[in-house]
């Protein structure tokens, strides 16, 4: 049997939190280690060292200090925090969040942890946390990075993205469920835009990662933003209110607009060959 492309190590505290993930993660693409919540994270984690890819935890499930200590010890790792949107980091800069009603994006999530995880440089060419890279009193750091490149491929989730998971390449169940889930992260989006830019941010993010990695058409986050807006303009006017000022949270879908750009811009690998198109003598020329 091949080698998981994948493999997850679980902090989640909630029984009930990690059956609905494990539900999501049901590929035989990815390997679920559920590690034993009744034993010390470091130790279980330290035991798995030379396996593990990526983290899943459970948001304020575990104490500062317990991620203190994975830092210290070299533990750093690609991480999905479950748990509402609050700005708040958990682990490190380059984890990413996504709520608990939106669970039908994990996959895309995982993605999306790795890739930022690479692009934020936590790790140097060996693998090695750069803050702790020049330490020789340090435990031997995992190979993280040439790891991640070896199991997902040449250029994996770094640039390359899986058809299989594009919006076009799901049933229509779950490509229903996929667009609600989407719908539910935009949602949380523009409640917090204007109010708590931290939580928004990490709403923003949570969005462009899946609409990158499933390859959502633009016309489809379009669509979102118009029927939610709609929405919130009906409510409005039934309680007597004005929606004026809903225009201005165009302000959303144009930031929505230039994440994914960049994203797209990010993902043409820098040393990719440009090829001019030939020259075509125009008639009569």
């Amino acid at each position: 049997m091949p080698e998981p492309a994948l493999t997850i190590a679980s902090l989640i505290r909630d029984a009930r939190l990690q059956e609905s993930c494990s539900r999501w993660l049901q590929d035989e693409r990815c390997q679920l280690v559920v590690l034993d919540p009744a034993r010390d994270p470091l130790v279980e984690l330290e035991r798995s060292r030379d396996g593990v890819d990526v983290l899943l935890l459970e948001q304020g499930a575990l104490a500062p200090a317990v991620y203190q200590a994975l830092t210290e010890q070299g533990l750093v790792l690609p991480a999905v925090v479950i748990g509402q949107v609050s700005g708040q980091v958990e682990f490190h800069e380059a984890e990413v969040h996504l709520p608990p009603d939106q669970l039908e994006q994990l996959r895309y999530s995982l993605d999306a942890a790795l890739s930022r995880f690479l692009r934020r440089g936590l790790v140097d060419g060996d693998g090695a946390p750069q803050e702790q890279a020049a330490d020789t009193t340090t435990p031997e750091r995992w190979k993280l990075a040439n790891r991640l490149k070896g199991r997902l491929g040449l250029l994996g989730v770094f640039y390359k993205r899986d058809p299989s998971r594009f919006l076009r390449s799901l049933n229509e169940r779950e490509r229903e469920e996929l667009l609600q889930s989407l719908e539910r992260t935009y949602r949380d989006l523009l409640l917090s835009y204007f109010r708590d830019p931290a939580a928004a941010n990490q709403a923003l993010e949570s969005f462009v990662n899946t609409a990158f990695f499933s390859d959502l058409p633009i016309t489809k986050a379009v669509e979102i933003h118009m029927n939610l807006i709609d929405g919130f303009s009906k409510q409005l006017k039934l309680e007597g209110h004005t929606s004026d000022f809903l225009q201005d949270y165009r302000l959303a879908l144009l930031d929505v607009m230039a994440h994914l750009c960049e994203m797209y811009r990010r993902s043409v690998p820098p040393d990719a060959p440009f090829v001019d198109a030939p020259l075509v003598a125009s008639p009569g020329s």
